[in-house]
């Protein structure tokens, strides 16, 4: 009897997987080719090796009928559906392997099977179990075939989707990195200009300084990831910038867990973080103030809190700018709905940025 196993996708399938389909379709004709004999064993005159041959050989029979018309013709009308040919096919060729298998077994001088009324209900037998059951197995193993092949198409589908979202996700991660880097350049460059407008004796080494960090910072702006190990010598270098700038306005202090250092973050997220307090709490404000900056790992979370004591969100006209709204952006990209960015007014004045997201090891 034959029995056909679903079919992948041609073009998906590797050579050694196709090989490895062939031999369980023979390996599950064999089986029901056991199984049938077995069945008619107590109608069968001639002995059970006699029967379990004739079976055998129909299942092979039709097997190979049906991955032949699998490939070949190679082309068809349009009109025709190979699926039909299959089918067909694999009925015709049980009746006709009947017939030559009792010619065949036709011992010499003996009459033909047909005027031998116990090979004749031998033979009438195994051709309508043949007609009736390979052609309905045939259909029902296209049917097979037909569903893994549309499951490898949409498993094909989503893996294409997958891709191309990455993609987009890269890339616009990557353009809202790209908004971040000219966002503090030009900052910083503004504050070093307003010194060497004012002819401050201190322009020249805060230039010096400026240089030194933008050649350690500006790559590490264009990595598609960053460390809390990273972001702090950001930060620290920034912060040192800033307080040559106005030394007796900005006082700052950091704490960081060692847990968290190795803990992964979109790049200048920190350095964000800080900016905003020097630009929008110190800066305006005629006594500056002082900026607290702690990182810590709590289980499963990294959570990263800037405080200032500036002016404080009321006072400050201009709003937060685009630093917090695109850091909130790219938060979303790497982490999705697990990463939080929240800004709260302290008192009596100030405010603290505080960003959460999942505590995943460089390298996860």
């Amino acid at each position: 009897m034959l029995v056909a196993m679903p079919e992948s996708r041609p073009s998906l399938v590797r050579p050694e997987l196709t090989f490895a389909k062939g031999w369980r379709r023979l390996a599950v004709a064999l089986g029901l080719a056991l199984a049938i004999a077995l069945l008619l064993r107590s109608q069968w005159t001639t002995g059970l090796s006699s029967l379990l041959f004739r079976t055998v050989t129909l299942g092979l029979i039709g097997v190979s009928v049906f991955g032949l018309f699998e490939v070949w013709p190679t082309r068809l009308p349009q009109w025709f559906a190979r699926w039909v040919l299959q089918v067909v096919g694999v009925g015709v060729a049980m009746p006709l392997t009947t017939v030559v298998i009792y010619v065949l077994s036709t011992n010499a001088g003996a009459p033909p099977f047909w005027r031998d009324k116990d090979r004749l209900d031998g033979f009438m037998m195994l051709t309508f179990l043949s007609i009736l059951l390979a052609p309905w197995t045939a259909l029902g193993a296209l049917l097979r075939q037909k569903e893994a092949f549309a499951h490898d198409q949409a498993l094909a589908f989503a893996l294409e989707r997958s891709e191309f979202e990455r993609q987009a996700l890269a890339a616009r991660l990557h353009l809202l990195q790209s908004q971040v880097a000219p966002h503090f350049l030009f900052n910083t460059l503004a504050n070093v200009q307003a010194l060497v407008d004012a002819r401050s004796p201190r322009a020249s080494a805060v230039m010096r300084s400026l240089v030194a960090y933008l050649h350690a910072a500006v790559p590490l702006l264009h990595e598609p990831g960053s460390t809390i190990r990273r972001e702090m010598q950001l930060v620290e270098a920034y912060l040192e910038l800033m307080h040559m700038r106005m030394p007796d306005r900005l006082q700052f202090e950091l704490h960081v867990e060692e847990s968290a250092l190795a803990l992964r973050c979109p790049p200048t997220t920190l350095l964000t973080l800080v900016e905003n307090a020097v630009r929008h709490g110190i800066d305006p404000s005629e006594e500056g103030g002082r900026i607290e900056i702690d990182v810590g790992r709590s289980g499963d979370r990294c959570a990263i809190r800037v405080r200032d004591t500036g002016v404080g969100l009321r006072q400050n006209a201009q709003g937060l700018g685009t630093g917090l709204s695109t850091l909130r952006e790219r938060l979303q990209l790497m982490f999705g709905g697990d990463a939080q960015l929240d800004v709260t007014a302290q008192a009596p004045h100030g405010f603290c940025a505080e960003v959460r997201f999942p505590a995943r090891a460089e390298g996860s």
